[in-house]
């Protein structure tokens, strides 16, 4: 999922709101790319919560964190690995009528079709959880709290220092890659557009994905309710089951 979409998430799992929820909801996917894969960077969650002092204020921070991935189960892992009897996750169970649209869209492969339809897919609901609520300033404050990022960037090094995370830097691109102001259907296919071209060396057709992820986001309207409210009580219990060991 989308930035907005993971600080809607942390908010209604933790029913607190602030700036350690806001960052620590988008944290693993600025782990992204600095010596953590995808999948390495969503597997996270329990080591950065355990490694923080159970009386520190980052505690919050460190639950936000853990309601993201895959390692504890949180809503991406329900949104792309597996929700329900779907074939993989609720993301990409709604992005098979719009593979082929993508690939034609995104100027992509077949094979990465389904992949990318179900970014559009998260889009779509990006676009419904930000026209929802100010969500796009409570990650702007959190980008902006030095120290926090401070606290936090001295958390990550002193777990992993073999790794030189420099997070500071890390959260400043991150502003930079992702639409974290209105996320509309076209400032995100804007949005999407960048960063194609720097992951796959790709133009896409703006106007079409957007008018894709105005489409995505009409189809999920029926059940992606339903969604949150699942994977909100399946997250909720993980955490429990994280905290009490």
């Amino acid at each position: 999922m989308y930035p907005q979409t993971h600080v809607y998430f942390a908010e209604t799992i933790l029913q607190k709101q602030g700036d350690t929820i806001s960052l620590g909801s988008i944290l693993l996917d600025m782990l992204i790319g600095c010596g953590f894969s995808h999948s390495e960077a969503h597997s996270k969650g329990i080591d950065i919560y355990r490694f923080i002092d159970p009386e520190s204020y980052l505690k919050d921070f460190g639950r936000a964190v853990a309601s993201h991935g895959f390692v504890p189960e949180g809503l991406d892992y329900y949104g792309d690995e597996k929700y329900q009897d779907f074939e993989k996750g609720y993301c990409f169970e709604k992005a098979r009528p719009f593979i082929e649209q993508t690939v034609d869209a995104c100027n992509i492969p077949p094979e990465m079709g389904w992949w990318k339809a179900h970014n559009i897919v998260e889009m779509g609901v990006e676009s419904l959880i930000s026209s929802s609520y100010h969500y796009s300033e409570q990650i702007r404050s959190a980008l902006n709290n030095k120290g926090l990022i401070n606290d936090v960037d001295q958390l990550l090094h002193d777990l992993w220092q073999e790794k030189d995370l420099n997070f500071a830097v890390r959260v400043q691109k991150f502003a930079e890659f992702v639409e974290i102001e209105q996320a509309s259907p076209a400032l995100l296919a804007r949005k999407y557009h960048f960063q194609m071209r720097v992951k796959h060396k790709v133009d896409i057709n703006i106007k079409k994905v957007a008018a894709l992820i105005k489409e995505a986001a009409e189809k999920v309207t029926v059940d992606i309710s339903d969604f949150f409210r699942n994977s909100s009580i399946m997250v909720k219990s993980n955490l429990q089951k994280m905290e009490s060991r």
